[in-house]
């Protein structure tokens, strides 16, 4: 695809994102997280120069290595993959702007460990099963609110900035809605919590109208 046929792919995209946040007030805002998991160092910079600047990796040895890469472009990395205990420190030497999958209480004490050894804070979000499906990785919607709080009260170097879900895995629209909607509603309970991550490449309007402010967006955006 040659530069000027996906500036407008990517123009188009915008169209979109901006139709469905209208839809919720004029002034609700959303921010694109490109998903570059299956994308070249090469394919992030040519959605740089088209104005992208936050990128999020799902394995650590990947946002290592594009980083390092990438590192004279002033990008904003996230971590939005489920981290492995003993891939804490490798993600602290990275130091992303926002780690997306902080999933479980368990996760959060030895991350907290790791950080004040290390003198360092990260923020992060508190991720959430809202269709509570056993394939996917978080806290139950139940338990959101008293985890969160916990975090915030016990984990000083972890700075909460808010949720993050997954949408039902369901061709059932209303389904996928409902799901958004629990992690939405957990959201607005929480004191000071400004990011409401939740979309993809294929619900990604459905999550806005729901209330998203942060997308995450792979195949459609590099494809």
């Amino acid at each position: 695809m040659n530069d000027i046929k996906y500036k407008l792919k990517i123009d188009d995209i915008i169209r979109r994102i901006e139709a469905a946040r209208v839809r919720v007030s004029p002034h609700h805002i959303v921010k694109i997280v490109a998903v570059s998991k299956y994308s070249t160092s090469q394919e992030i910079e040519k959605l740089y120069r088209i104005g992208q600047r936050a990128f999020g990796e799902n394995r650590v040895q990947d946002l290592e290595r594009k980083a390092t890469e990438l590192k004279d472009l002033p990008l904003e990395w996230h971590f939005i993959g489920n981290l492995q205990k003993n891939k804490i420190n490798k993600l602290l030497e990275v130091n992303p702007s926002l780690f997306q999958g902080l999933d479980s209480l368990e996760l959060a004490y030895e991350l907290q460990k790791r950080l004040s050894l290390r003198e360092m804070t990260l923020d992060c979000l508190l991720q959430i099963n809202s269709a509570k499906e056993v394939s996917k990785h978080g806290v139950l919607p139940e338990d959101a609110v008293m985890v969160y709080e916990t975090i915030q009260k016990e984990c000083q170097n972890i700075n909460l900035k808010g949720v993050m879900s997954i949408g039902a895995h369901s061709d059932d629209k209303e389904r996928v809605k409902k799901s958004f909607a629990t992690t939405h509603n957990i959201f607005t309970q929480l004191e000071d919590a400004t990011i409401c991550s939740m979309g993809m490449s294929s619900d990604f309007e459905l999550a806005i109208e729901c209330g998203s402010n942060m997308v995450r967006l792979g195949s459609i955006m590099f494809n």
